[in-house]
């Protein structure tokens, strides 16, 4: 009779370990997945010394905005609480999941979209206003891809690492909380390009 109750506890302590491990990595596999992808992005959450300083850098600047790798959806929702339709695409289900019901109960849903897609996959091409949290494995690239499909207007904000070409027009904050903007006309030499063409214009 002991040894039958031994069987059953080891029975059930197994059972009870192997769920645990199941779940854990029910949990856990959403978020290192997405790491493993073409990049490694792992998801950090932006501090709120950070999401100010973005919004520094947003100050005066109007149209669409895209957070590229939205994570938890903070950089998106506090925009669109600023006015923005702010768009994030995150690789991770989850997160967009939870970026979602963080809108709704925010009360910006009306204002904000969130879509599951790989950034290599979309274009950014209509978006005034881009926040990047990277790493800086994916920076020259990244690089390359918004000067193809930027119009001169927008303006990239980069959080944590700069790009490694471009020259920033505005910088704020310190350590990881440090924050480049980058303006296309002058990456780009929309301005020069501008005034090269004019006095033809005007012929």
């Amino acid at each position: 009779e002991a040894g039958s109750q031994r069987r059953v506890w080891g029975l059930m302590v197994t059972a009870g370990v192997g769920g645990t491990l199941v779940a854990l990595y029910a949990v856990v596999t959403p978020f290192v997945t997405p790491a493993l992808r073409r990049v490694c992005l792992p998801f950090v959450p932006a501090t709120s010394t950070q999401i100010q300083n973005v919004l520094k850098m947003l100050e005066n600047r109007s149209g669409s905005l895209v957070d590229i790798g939205s994570g938890d959806g903070r950089i998106v929702i506090a925009a669109a609480k600023r006015g923005f339709k702010a768009v994030g695409y995150e690789l991770n289900p989850w997160l967009v999941w939870y970026s979602r019901y963080r809108a709704w109960k925010d009360g910006v849903h009306q204002n904000t979209k969130f879509y599951i897609s790989d950034l290599w996959k979309v274009s950014f091409s209509h978006y005034t206003n881009v926040v990047v949290f990277g790493v800086p494995q994916m920076m020259p690239e990244l690089e390359k891809k918004l000067e193809e499909e930027l119009e001169c207007n927008a303006r990239i904000i980069a959080c944590r690492f700069p790009f490694p070409c471009w020259v920033p027009d505005h910088t704020t904050g310190e350590g990881i909380d440090t924050v480049w903007a980058y303006d296309m006309k002058h990456s780009r030499g929309c301005e020069t390009k501008i005034l090269e063409i004019t006095p033809e214009t005007e012929l």
